[in-house]
C-alpha cells in the first residue's frame, strides 16, 4: 500500500468522525487502521517505537507532539486493555495509524464516573500516530532522544528571542538561558541559595499574553515563599530571581526546558514559553529544619498546582 503522507493522514484522522468503514477491531474492540507499504519488518517486543501523535475529540486536540518532541513507547506481546498501545505491535517504520476509543466503552471497561465537561457519551477520541523509527535497544532511543531534546531547546530559545525581538524588548539572559528585565533591583538584601524570599507574580503565556495566574491582587494574594536553591520551584525561577534584591522588581521569560519541560504546564500542553511579572518582597535567612523526634528530616513536599513550582 502506498505509504500515506502527512495531508492524508490528516484527513483520515479528520473522517473517523462520520464512519468507521474499513477499521479493523483489536480482541478489546478497540477500532484501528494502519496505512503502510509493508515493506519494513514490524515492532517486536523488546524494541521501542518513535510516534508522532496528536489526540482528538471532535475538533479539539487534547494531546500532540506537533513542534515538540516525539512519543517513545516499548513493544510489548499486544493484551486486550482498550488502550492504543495494543496496536504498537503491528507497526512497521514509515506506518501512520489512526486508533478509536468509544468514550461509553471507556466507562464501560474502566469503570469510570462522571464524564469531565469536555467529553460526551456518545464521543469517540482519537489518536493519529505516525512511526518516524523503531529501536532495538534502550540505548539507541535514549541517543535519539537526547538529539530530540537538543532540538526542542534550540527551537524554545529560538521562540523566546523571537518573542522579545518582535516585542522590542531589550533582555538579558543568564548562563542557564533564562531571559530576564529588571524594572526596580531592589534595595534591600540580594537573593541567593539558601534564602527564603517571597514573591508576588503574574504568570502569562507566551506568545498570547494572556494572563494564567496572579497573586498580585484579589483575594488569596499572599505572596509565594520559597527557598531558592533547593529545588523547590521551576529552575528558570531559582536561576533569574538571583538577578534581583529585595523590593526588585521585573519580568522573567523562560523557556520550557527551564519552566515545566514536557509535563503539561499552566496552560494544558507540554514545552511551555512563560513569562512571569515579578515582585520580590523579601528576602530573609531561611528557617531552620525542625527535627521530628524517631524521624530523618524530609523535604518539603510539593505542592503541585502552584504554577511556579517545579512538578515533580
Amino acid at each position: 500500500m502506498k505509504k500515506i503522507g502527512y495531508l492524508l493522514f490528516g484527513l483520515a484522522l479528520g473522517a473517523v468522525a462520520c464512519t468507521n468503514s474499513g477499521f479493523k477491531k483489536t480482541k478489546s474492540g478497540l477500532l484501528y487502521k494502519i496505512y503502510s507499504d509493508e515493506k519494513g519488518p514490524v515492532a517486536k517486543k523488546g524494541e521501542f517505537i518513535k510516534l508522532n501523535f496528536v489526540q482528538k475529540v471532535r475538533d479539539s486536540v487534547l494531546a500532540t507532539t506537533e513542534g515538540g518532541v516525539p512519543l517513545y513507547l516499548p513493544v510489548d506481546s499486544p493484551r486486550p486493555i482498550y488502550n492504543p498501545i495494543e496496536i504498537l505491535s503491528l507497526l512497521r517504520k514509515g506506518d501512520s495509524a489512526v486508533v478509536v476509543m468509544l468514550v461509553d466503552s471507556m466507562q464501560r471497561k474502566f469503570g469510570q464516573g462522571q464524564l469531565p465537561p469536555f467529553l460526551k457519551k456518545k464521543d469517540k477520541m482519537t489518536f493519529g500516530f505516525k512511526v518516524m523509527d523503531i529501536f532495538a535497544s534502550e540505548d539507541l532511543l535514549k541517543a535519539d532522544r537526547d538529539r530530540e531534546m537538543a532540538k526542542q531547546k534550540d527551537r524554545e530559545i529560538s521562540a523566546v528571542e523571537s518573542y522579545l525581538s518582535k516585542n522590542n524588548i531589550q533582555a538579558q539572559k543568564t548562563e542557564k538561558g533564562t531571559f530576564y528585565v529588571i524594572q526596580t533591583e531592589g534595595t534591600g538584601p540580594q537573593v541567593d541559595s539558601g534564602k527564603e524570599i517571597a514573591v508576588h507574580y503574574t504568570l502569562k503565556a507566551m506568545p498570547s499574553g494572556k494572563v494564567l495566574q496572579s497573586n498580585m491582587t484579589g483575594p488569596g494574594n499572599a505572596p509565594l515563599k520559597f527557598v531558592v536553591g533547593e529545588g523547590q520551584i521551576i529552575p528558570g525561577w531559582d536561576d533569574a530571581l538571583r538577578k534581583f534584591k529585595q523590593g526588585g522588581k521585573g519580568t522573567l521569560y523562560i523557556p520550557a526546558y527551564l519552566a515545566y519541560d514536557q509535563q503539561r504546564g499552566p496552560g494544558g500542553s507540554a514545552f511551555e514559553n512563560l513569562i512571569f511579572d515579578v515582585e520580590v518582597d523579601s528576602v530573609t535567612d531561611a528557617p531552620k529544619p525542625v527535627a521530628m523526634p524517631g524521624r530523618p528530616n524530609l523535604p518539603m513536599q510539593q505542592q503541585r498546582g502552584t504554577p511556579p513550582q517545579q512538578h515533580k
